[in-house]
């Protein structure tokens, strides 16, 4: 009997517990469902693209015609193949006056037409790119204008290490760099190094400036700092401005450049040193050289070595077109066999460090295109490679500690750049 009664306890016990237990694991094992709103695809917003631009103008329904000019093409040729008047050809060379010259439009530069895309493909505007960084918009609709627009230039330091196999030159073209980089190259270390008894194996770093429009490359601007070993000996040099403009230094800070320059034509070959003896290949005979050739192409510039006066700017039977100037009281040049002399360069014009004064030619008593560099010294005509001059300024002392941290640091960039393994080449951005 008591056994029967404990049974029933329990058991209304356990219902009681049950009663208050069970709706716990109900409540957690039952979540809410979440509510997720269902968006119609005619609500759905998209977007609108960007609209296409091309030289600052929108072109998504214009028609869009490429080319290039071609010889003795002028713009009234272009444009009338597309319909456009000769009174609106007429109008348009007199309001691009003040802006850009239509004369001055020469062959193998792009142009660019944009038409309405309608029968006649009517031009709104005919665009000339000038040269990489400028182009001139000839705007055709309505009224009639003309405006010149710059490309931004983004500049972009990058360095590059090479090992010369026969010459600089040969070198800097393989690593697919331009005339202009290796001419500045040359020009720093000018009185430095003979950069025409290079040795094979010689080497070099260099960080320099690269000039990208839309990611292309127009050109290198500054060269920044280089590192050159010639016959195992090392040389550095770094840009560096005490307000005074471009010049380079050494490790120590001693000035690099001289009151001269090395060589008065971009650099080229020599086609025949200063000699006492020499056969001369016009007169058949054995006499002195007094000069250095540098044998160049037609037409190349040639450049006043340093700031001076013109002494003479003529004709000669055997000197040809030349022209003589005077530096200072110890140093006199003069440059033989030009095409011509520039146009203005006479006798008593005053002439700065790299002045265009004539270009190669093969007047006088020449057999070839190139130019004849004479140099005198306190009025005695002397080896113009062997002149050893002084140098510019070395850094100032006010501008020692500043000098000092940059140098640090563009060592440190030469640093990072690899030098070629295996004839491979090395070209590399210097952050």
């Amino acid at each position: 009997m008591l056994r029967k009664k404990l049974s029933l306890v329990f058991l209304a016990v356990f219902s009681l517990g049950a009663y208050f237990v069970l709706p716990l694991f109900e409540k957690e094992a039952v979540q809410p469902v979440e509510q997720v709103e269902i968006i119609s695809p005619d609500t759905l917003v998209t977007p609108k693209p960007e609209p296409k631009k091309l030289y600052g103008m929108i072109v998504d329904s214009m028609v869009v015609i490429e080319d290039k000019v071609k010889r003795n093409q002028n713009i009234s040729e272009i444009l009338t193949a597309y319909n456009v008047s000769h009174e609106d050809i007429f109008k348009l060379a007199n309001v691009s006056k003040k802006v850009f010259d239509v004369r001055k439009i020469v062959a193998n530069r792009k142009y660019t037409l944009i038409c309405k895309p309608d029968s006649f493909k009517t031009v709104k505007a005919f665009v000339y790119e000038h040269n990489p960084t400028e182009y001139v918009v000839f705007n055709l609709q309505d009224t009639i204008s003309v405006e010149k627009r710059q490309r931004e230039i983004e500049i972009v330091e990058k360095g590059v290490s090479g090992v010369i196999e026969s010459n600089l030159d040969m070198t800097m073209r393989e690593l697919g760099l331009s005339p202009q980089l290796t001419n500045d190259f040359v020009d720093v270390f000018a009185w430095q190094i003979d950069f025409f008894r290079l040795q094979k194996g010689d080497r070099f770093k260099l960080v320099y400036e690269d000039h990208l429009v839309e990611g292309k490359s127009i050109g290198s601007g500054r060269v920044k700092s280089i590192y050159f070993e010639h016959f195992g000996n090392g040389f550095y040099a770094f840009y560096y401005d005490q307000g005074d403009g471009i010049d380079y230094f050494d490790e120590d800070g001693k000035s690099l450049r001289k009151a001269l320059l090395k060589y008065p034509l971009d650099f080229t070959r020599i086609s025949s040193r200063y000699s006492g003896n020499r056969f001369h290949p016009v007169q058949k005979r054995w006499k002195a050289h007094r000069g250095t050739d540098f044998a160049a192409p037609k037409g190349t510039p040639i450049r006043s070595v340093g700031d001076g006066i013109v002494i003479e700017a003529k004709y000669g039977k055997y000197n040809g077109n030349y022209v003589k100037i005077k530096h200072n009281s110890t140093y006199t040049t003069q440059y033989l066999h030009m095409s011509k002399i520039k146009s203005g360069i006479k006798r008593g014009v005053k002439v700065k460090q790299e002045d265009v004064i004539g270009y190669v030619g093969s007047t006088g008593l020449a057999t070839g295109n190139h130019l004849c560099y004479r140099f005198w010294k306190n009025g005695v005509q002397i080896d113009a490679l062997k002149v050893k001059l002084p140098p510019s300024a070395p850094i100032a002392e006010e501008n020692r500690s500043d000098f000092e941290g940059k140098r640090e640091l563009m060592i440190a960039k030469l640093d990072a750049i690899a030098f070629p393994t295996n004839d491979e080449t090395v070209l590399a951005s210097a952050k």
